[in-house]
């Protein structure tokens, strides 16, 4: 299992908002040929939708233009389980996914329905709504925080696309956005700025076009304009 230090780069250029805890390092290739590896998304558990994985996948492939695969639903690890807060460890899925990403895999994102914890100062059991490994190939989300003063489960996987969105982007080099309603912004601890929150605005396409990623130039979207 992979240390705290290991897990979470809070000072780093992948945090994403921070009241969640969730991190990503920069310190996995992201230049033109990486961009060119799957992605792949691992569903964990029966609880999340198969609505909840396919809209992930499609709003990674028309803003990234990335080649996002699913693989095949697992069950979610018995020994990820903290059975006094009953929900799962992000460390442990972690380190559960880590070593499911295929040959020509460039991520393995792990996407969930149920509540998921980690450390957080001198809480050991805080909710969150995703973590990332240090080394950028593993990540986690909860589709849990995503329902929070939702209007419905469709507003709620909206949520959850943006936030995947969010997150690849950190993985691919981006900072996080000063710019109102894109989908790098800093929600400073909250899901709830995402909704609104529509595309990547024109500062964040041109770093990633200098960095040699060529996104399309008129994705369809899966969410509604705010």
């Amino acid at each position: 299992m992979p240390t705290r230090r290991q897990v979470l780069a809070l000072g780093a250029v992948g945090v994403f908002r921070i009241g969640q805890g969730l991190a990503w390092s920069q310190t996995a290739p992201a230049g033109p040929a990486a961009a060119q590896r799957a992605l792949y998304l691992q569903p964990l558990g029966e609880a999340l939708p198969d609505a909840d994985v396919a809209i992930v996948r499609l709003a990674l492939r028309e803003i990234y233009g990335l080649d996002v695969r699913s693989l095949p639903r697992v069950d979610l690890p018995s020994s990820a389980y903290y059975a006094r807060g009953q929900r799962y460890r992000a460390e442990t899925l972690l380190s559960f996914l880590a070593p499911r990403l295929p040959a020509d895999g460039l991520r393995i994102l792990g996407l969930t329905a149920v509540d998921i914890s980690t450390t957080k100062g001198k809480v050991y059991d805080w909710g969150i709504l995703g973590l990332g490994s240090l080394d950028g190939s593993a990540g986690v989300l909860s589709a849990f925080r995503c329902h929070k003063k939702s209007r419905g489960p469709q507003h709620a996987r909206e949520r959850l696309a943006k936030v995947a969105v969010h997150e690849i982007g950190h993985t691919l080099g981006l900072d996080h956005c000063r710019r109102r309603g894109c989908l790098m912004e800093d929600a400073e601890g909250s899901v709830r700025t995402t909704d609104r929150e529509y595309d990547l605005c024109e500062l964040c396409r041109g770093q990633l076009a200098q960095a040699g990623h060529r996104l399309p130039s008129t994705p369809a979207l899966p969410w509604p304009r705010p």
